[in-house]
Parts: C-alpha cells; sequence; structure tokens
C-alpha cells in the first residue's frame, strides 16, 4: 500500500514538473514576443496559458489584456480588464481601472474615463500615471463644460438675435403695411378732394353760368320795357294831334306835363258821370210829380 502511494506521488510530481515547465516556457515566449512588438504572438501564448493550461494569474491575465490593449484589440481588452478591477491586489485594480480609463478616454468617453481614473487612485494613491491621466481628464472636461456653456450662451444670443430680428422684421412689416395703409387712404382722402373739388367747381360754374343767364335775362327783358317805353312814348306822340303838338309847344309845356293835364281831365270827367249816374237812381219822394 505504501508503494502504491508513493508511486502516485511520485508521478504526480512527474506530471506537475511537466506543466511547470510548459508554464514557465509559455510566459517566457509570450513576454519576449510582447517586448519584440508581436503582440498576435503574445496573445496566442498567453491564451495558451489561460485556456489550454489553466492559469489564472492576475499576472498573466493582466499581461494579456495588455497584448489586446497594444494590438488596438479594444473589446478584447476592456472585457480582459474588467475582472481584474476586483482583484485583491490594489496594484492589480488600480493598473485595471487606469487602463479601462484610458480606454473610454480614446472613445470620448470623458466622464467614464475619469470615473475610472478616480478609483484607480482610489485602489493606490501614488499611481501617478492614473493621476496624470485623471488631471488631464478633468481638464479636457471642464474646458468642455465651459465650451457647451459658451455654445449655450452663443445660441442663445443668436435666438435672441433671431427672435429680435423677427421681431425687427414684424414690427417693420406692419409700419410697411401702415405706412402702405396711410398711403393709400391719403391718395383715397386726395381723391375724393380732387372730386369734390371737381363737383364744387362744377357747380360754381353752373351757379355763375345761371346768374349769368339771368342776368343777360333781366338785361334783355329790361331792353325790351325801354324799348316798349320808347314804343308807347312815340304811338302816344302819334296819338296827339298835330295841331296840338304846335300848340303845347307855343304854350312851352312838355308833352309828359301835357299828358298829365289830361289824365286829370279824365280822371274829373269819370267822377262826374259817376255822381250823375247816382243822382239819377235817387228814389221819387211820394206825393210829388215825377217832373
Amino acid at each position: 500500500m505504501k508503494l502504491l502511494l508513493g508511486i502516485l506521488l511520485a508521478a504526480s510530481l512527474l506530471v506537475d514538473t511537466g506543466k511547470i515547465g510548459r508554464v514557465n516556457k509559455a510566459k517566457s515566449e509570450a513576454k519576449e514576443a510582447f517586448q519584440s512588438g508581436d503582440f498576435k504572438t503574445a496573445i496566442n501564448k498567453y491564451k495558451y496559458l489561460v485556456d489550454t493550461l489553466g492559469v489564472k494569474e492576475d499576472e498573466v491575465m493582466m499581461n494579456l489584456a495588455h497584448a489586446y490593449f497594444q494590438s488596438k484589440d479594444t473589446l478584447n481588452a476592456f472585457s480582459t480588464y474588467q475582472p481584474l478591477t476586483q482583484s485583491s491586489e490594489a496594484g492589480i485594480r488600480s493598473l485595471a481601472n487606469q487602463q479601462m480609463g484610458v480606454l473610454a478616454n480614446r472613445q470620448g468617453k470623458f466622464e467614464e474615463a475619469l470615473g475610472y481614473f478616480k478609483q484607480a487612485l482610489k485602489a493606490a494613491p501614488l499611481n501617478e500615471d492614473a493621476r496624470f491621466n485623471y488631471e488631464m481628464v478633468k481638464k479636457k472636461l471642464d474646458e468642455k463644460k465651459k465650451q457647451e456653456e459658451q455654445q449655450n450662451q452663443d445660441k442663445n444670443k443668436d435666438n435672441k438675435d433671431q427672435k429680435n430680428d423677427k421681431n425687427k422684421d414684424k414690427k417693420d412689416q406692419q409700419n410697411k403695411d401702415k405706412k402702405d395703409q396711410n398711403k393709400d387712404q391719403k391718395d383715397k382722402q386726395d381723391q375724393k378732394d380732387k372730386q369734390d373739388q371737381k363737383e364744387k367747381d362744377k357747380k360754381e360754374q353752373q351757379e355763375k353760368e345761371q346768374q349769368e343767364k339771368e342776368k343777360k335775362e333781366k338785361e334783355k327783358q329790361q331792353q325790351q320795357k325801354e324799348e316798349q317805353s320808347k314804343d308807347d312814348k312815340k304811338k302816344e306822340q302819334k296819338d296827339i294831334p298835330p295841331s296840338v303838338a304846335e300848340k303845347l309847344k307855343d304854350m312851352q309845356m312838355s308833352e309828359e306835363k301835357a299828358k298829365m293835364i289830361l289824365e286829370a281831365m279824365k280822371h274829373q270827367e269819370i267822377q262826374y258821370l259817376q255822381q250823375n249816374k247816382r243822382k239819377a237812381t235817387k228814389p221819387r219822394e211820394k206825393g210829388k210829380p215825377d217832373w
């Protein structure tokens, strides 16, 4: 029994010794490839250690992640660094967070990168690379924030200017519309005033023509009256016998005065005849003869 146990122990020692040899050889080859810049070979060697030989050491995983990082395989690098942030060793946690911060920074995820650098410093306050990156990203974020604020201010200013311009354009358009409206109203009023003046002038012209017409009519009537008067005088003169006219001339009496005398004599004669007529129609007294 003791002999069997000894054989098994010797066999296991031989197996472990062979595996350790392969592990050490693979580590050496991976390190050599990494240092020479052959990151593809380094990745294959480290994957052999992890997947085939079952090596789960933080150092090996970190080197594999570095090989992915150097070959710009961001996705595999990130996924390999991620578990190392939970390592029991502070240095490993700090380095893993630092590298994840670098990857985030390259992708423009500045706030995320700042968080990883902060965790790296928290794990290892003396990590100067993490501190430098933290300050650099923080400055970048501050500049970005300041730039965004300036852009917002410029945008607000542009919006305000656009609004002011829009209001100004609107006001200018309103003033233009009002001016056009006033001009239209003035044109209409001027046209109305011209029409009213035209009608007034026409009315005045008509009144003037009417007055001229009436004046001419009156002058015509006056002329006719004067002519009639002349004709009447001529007729009266014709009615006076020549002998009478001569006698009037001898008596130095004008025809108008003679005419007035004749008219008075006619009037007296008419009165005399009317008085006699009233006497003739007076009733006869009773008891007296008709004669």
